[in-house]
């Protein structure tokens, strides 16, 4: 009997120790699942103000691509891009998109391109004019960056890598993405909106080379730093009208030390949809450039080449137009597209002549044109055959004392294209193309060209 009081004690004294025991972890693990609750409940509150933040950024996005052009519905979707031309949102929307084009050409010409010259007309020296290197080499490759920045801004940036190993910024600028009433504002380094082909890329150009109109009074592709407005006003016909201002420093302007702009364009384009299976677009645009000091290439009359100097004012216009047919609207079986430019401009003031030698001055008027006429018939899936021809107008301009050194003949530059691309996907292309270049007088460049063209990263949507 005494054991078993002694043991009823001891049980008894054990209970509640055993239930002091178990309520501290109880108390622990509550007060655990508190500090998880709280946890989960902040982690969660984050997530819905991201997640908000990036449906005001969608819906911003949403309403500037609603005021788009309704006739880039028919736009070839073979073409490879890597940029962010357009804005885009998506989950990652302030995280940069990143892309790279990869380009290299094999190119072969009857003619030595070393020293390169487009009869009658001035050249700029780093206008990059003509076919470029024999042989094989990488072209113009790019790098490009894009984001929102937040829900009012987005920027991007295009670098550019030549053969040379040299790397130059192509466009580098922040854009408006809420300013409402089809208005968009961008600042910083663009190309301009003048023309058509002047604002795509060059790896979305249907031929290997840009015509020898822009070669030759736009040095390429007209690019410079400064701003522009776009209006398209709320009307059922498609109207875009454009403003810039800008520093100049790109021919045929130069930088001129100014404080204030010394480029100005103005760019109205219109276009729609005729039925379900055709579209266009057509404009007209005015650039303005002032020049100091702008060095220029071109053969004097004893057939050597010689650099110049123009100070002076250059306004350049241009009248655009493009139609497209896809069946029905789809463009994935077959399309066509033409294309064609008139690019006119005019040139006044002092032409210092052979700077390194005679450097005599005077007077500088001139008045020179060129146009360029291309089709693009897509005629079964991933297999493109284009026709381009073109040809420019050296006009008689007017040297003043220097008119017997840089005495005109009267010659028209032309050249005929054809090519034909490979698209397997829209991420890549390889594009053959045969040219016969006469920029050069009584000399006839016949020219070969194989070009390939791989798009890496993000791919954003190209304009019409």
């Amino acid at each position: 009997m005494q054991k078993l009081l002694s043991a009823s004690f001891a049980l008894a004294m054990a209970v509640p120790l055993c239930a002091t025991a178990q309520s501290q972890p109880n108390s622990i693990s509550i007060q655990n699942l508190r500090q998880e609750i709280d946890a989960m409940r902040q982690d969660y509150e984050t997530r819905i103000k991201a997640m908000e933040i990036r449906l005001e950024v969608a819906e911003h996005a949403a309403a500037v691509n609603a005021s788009a052009p309704q006739v880039a519905a028919t736009s070839n979707p073979s073409q490879p891009s890597a940029t962010a031309e357009t804005p885009m949102s998506n989950a990652n929307a302030f995280n940069p998109a990143m892309s790279l084009v990869l380009s290299g050409l094999y190119a072969s010409t009857s003619v030595d391109p070393a020293n390169y010259n487009i009869a009658g007309f001035q050249l700029s020296k780093v206008s990059g004019a003509g076919p470029g290197s024999r042989g094989f080499n990488l072209t113009e490759s790019e790098l490009g960056f894009s984001a929102n920045i937040d829900p009012w801004l987005r920027g991007a940036a295009n670098i550019s890598l030549h053969s040379d190993d040299s790397v130059s910024v192509e466009e580098a600028y922040i854009q408006s993405t809420s300013l409402g009433n089809g208005v968009t504002a961008k600042a910083g380094r663009f190309l301009s909106g003048i023309g058509y082909l002047n604002s795509h890329h060059s790896h979305t150009w249907d031929f290997v080379d840009s015509p020898l109109a822009y070669q030759a009074l736009l040095g390429t592709q007209y690019g410079d730093d400064g701003i522009q407005i776009s209006w398209l006003p709320p009307t059922d016909q498609y109207i875009e009208l454009g403003f810039e201002l800008g520093r100049g420093k790109s021919f045929p302007g130069s930088n001129t030390g100014r404080n204030g702009a010394s480029m100005s364009a103005l760019t109205l384009h219109t276009g729609g949809d005729v039925g379900e299976s055709h579209s266009w677009r057509a404009g007209v645009s005015l650039l303005g450039a002032q020049a100091n000091d702008l060095l220029l290439d071109n053969l004097n009359g004893s057939g050597t080449l010689v650099t110049s100097a123009f100070t002076g004012n250059t306004k350049v216009w241009i009248v655009d137009g493009v139609w497209k047919w896809a069946p029905n609207g789809n463009a994935k079986q077959t399309n066509f597209k033409l294309q064609g430019e008139y690019i006119s401009s005019a040139r006044s003031g002092q032409l210092s002549y052979d700077v390194t030698g005679a450097n005599t001055s005077d007077g500088y008027v001139a008045n020179q044109s060129g146009w360029y006429l291309q089709g693009v018939y897509q005629f079964m899936p991933e297999w493109r055959l284009g026709l381009r021809t073109e040809q420019l107008d050296a006009g008689s301009p007017n040297y003043g004392i220097n008119s017997t050194a840089l005495l005109g003949t009267g010659y028209r530059p032309s050249k005929d294209s054809v090519m034909l691309d490979y698209n397997p996907s829209e991420f890549s292309r390889v594009r053959l193309q045969l040219s016969q270049d006469r920029a050069r007088e009584n000399q006839t460049d016949n020219q070969f060209f194989l070009q390939y063209q791989m798009s890496l990263g993000a791919h954003g949507a190209h304009g019409y």
